[in-house]
């Protein structure tokens, strides 16, 4: 026994040998050391994109680290990003296996969990053309239009009073999206806002239970156990989600058996419901579950994070109201107090588009990106990042850092993107990643044009109809910013501000 111990460990010293001579001997990045089993897991806190900010002060932009049996690499600064997500991108076109993708995204049949491959390709295609391409984008304007009427309409009628402002402008961006998706209005009468307001709930645990770093998902050994409860949580939630959109289909489909039969409909489930009909380009055929698995994606993601931002930005333009005066001024003189602000106009308020785009700076809606997953090994700074490594870009992270940030980085200054600011030229779709909330590369947000016009249009629309003020006893310099983290992120106190008209009585919408 003693003689095999030892031919064993010669044999090891000897391989370990050849390799250094081999030269085959990259080092992986810097990182902390974790525990045994579950590697980093508990030094990630309550609110991870904070606690990996911290560790890149100490360990530099590229930080290695162990979660249970997973290599992960977190990029922290915008060369970092940019090595992965433009160099390195065909790599990292993938995505780790996780529990929200199995048990709540329909087992990876979405767009967002897919696997890269011709399905995908076929998913994001349809998205593209029937809902985020300049076409499309302008076939539905009268949409966003009439939604965010309505909006202003019901805010008008609750002047003085206390507002949710998060819940209003989510249950805006909920039915612009969903007359595009499916053709109607999912939230819109008063009896149904009761219904709005449950639906934001299962949107929220969503994105909360999305952003728990499962311990199952890294120790697969513990997965049955379930220790947090996560996966019984992801469960139940997909049960009432997938109740919810067959109530959808069912209904569609209703109404397209009593329509006339020569009015085709040209909304974005009448498209995925003749797919299942006739195969697509790649042959590929849809089932109801990838129809469901779709309107996951668009009725979550492209809710909740275009909400939160809207509701961060007014946040951010309260606790300053100099700035809010200056965006006032810009809108006063562009749009006038006779009408409503529109979207043809938001090409001409470059001081709104700098409030906007500071926003996202400060308050990105996915402060992690979604993750990645190598495919085979690269050098990324000399470094090794082994096959099968999980990849986390910190955008929050990234967007704070002093080097790309020199004017102040934790300041909302929405004037460092006007003319003649460091960073005027930056923009947000991917291409300067020192600011990629929407992520970059061929993972970039399928959303990004309509997700951008909303969070505008919104924004715009919120600070010319009305003044805003806060709820007795809160005063501007207090205002609470703290965050809820999150898959994406949230305030953890939700805005509750009370609005006040501020233009002609005509630029108000009148109740029909």
């Amino acid at each position: 026994m003693a003689l095999l111990i030892f031919v064993f460990l010669f044999v090891t010293f000897i391989l370990a040998f050849l390799r250094l001579l081999s030269g085959n001997h990259r080092r992986l990045p810097p990182g902390p050391k974790g525990w045994p089993i579950i590697g980093n897991l508990p030094q990630l806190g309550p609110k991870p994109h904070q606690t990996l900010h911290a560790l890149s002060k100490t360990f530099g932009p590229i930080v290695s680290l162990r979660f249970g049996s997973v290599n992960v690499v977190v990029a922290s600064s915008a060369a970092a990003a940019s090595q992965f997500l433009r160099t390195q991108d065909a790599n990292f076109s993938n995505r780790p296996p996780n529990s929200g993708a199995e048990h709540v995204a329909y087992n990876y049949q979405d767009l967002v969990f897919a696997p890269y491959g011709a399905r995908w390709r076929m998913l994001r295609r349809l998205c593209a053309l029937h809902l985020f391409s300049a076409k499309a984008m302008e076939d539905f304007r009268d949409v966003r239009r009439g939604e965010v009427d309505e909006l202003v309409r019901e805010l008008a009628k609750k002047v003085g009073e206390a507002v949710d402002v998060g819940g209003e402008v989510n249950t805006c961006a909920t039915n612009a999206l969903t007359r595009a998706t499916v053709g109607r209005r999912v939230f819109g009468g008063k009896d149904e806002r009761e219904g709005a307001e449950e639906f934001k709930e299962m949107v929220v645990e969503l994105m909360k239970l999305a952003g728990v770093f499962n311990i199952g998902d890294f120790v697969p050994g513990l997965a049955w156990l379930d220790l947090q409860g996560v996966v019984k949580k992801m469960k139940k939630l997909h049960g009432r989600f997938d109740e919810f959109f067959d109530g959808i289909i069912a209904e569609h489909r209703e109404a397209e058996e009593k329509a006339d039969s020569d009015g085709k409909r040209s909304d974005m489930l009448s498209i995925l419901i003749g797919l299942k009909e006739e195969a697509g380009r790649e042959g590929i055929k849809l089932t109801d579950t990838d129809i469901k698995a779709l309107l996951l994606n668009l009725f979550t993601a492209g809710t909740d994070t275009t909400s939160s931002t809207v509701e961060w930005a007014l946040a951010e333009l309260i606790r300053h109201p100099n700035l809010l005066k200056q965006a006032q001024i810009e809108l006063d003189s562009v749009v006038g107090s006779d009408r409503l602000v529109s979207e043809s106009d938001l090409p001409n308020l470059p001081f709104l588009q700098a409030v906007v785009k500071e926003t996202f700076r400060l308050h990105p809606s996915t402060p992690l990106s979604l993750p990645r997953i190598a495919s085979k090994d690269c050098d990324i700074d000399g470094y090794l990042i082994p096959k099968g490594s999980t990849l986390l870009v910190n955008v929050w992270s990234i967007a704070r850092d002093p080097s790309m940030w020199p004017d102040e980085p934790l300041a909302f200054q929405p004037e460092r993107f006007l003319m003649g600011g460091l960073h005027e030229r930056v923009d947000l779709k991917g291409n300067d990643f020192e600011l990629i909330p929407f992520g970059a590369g061929r993972r970039i947000c399928a959303g990004l044009s309509l997700g951008l016009r909303m969070v505008q249009f919104m924004t715009a629309t919120l600070i010319h109809a009305f003044d805003w003020g806060l709820v007795d006893g809160q005063i501007v310099e207090k205002l609470n910013m703290e965050e809820a983290y999150g898959l994406t992120l949230r305030r953890a106190v939700p805005l509750v501000a009370k609005p006040m008209t501020r233009l002609a009585p005509k630029a108000y919408p009148k109740d029909v």
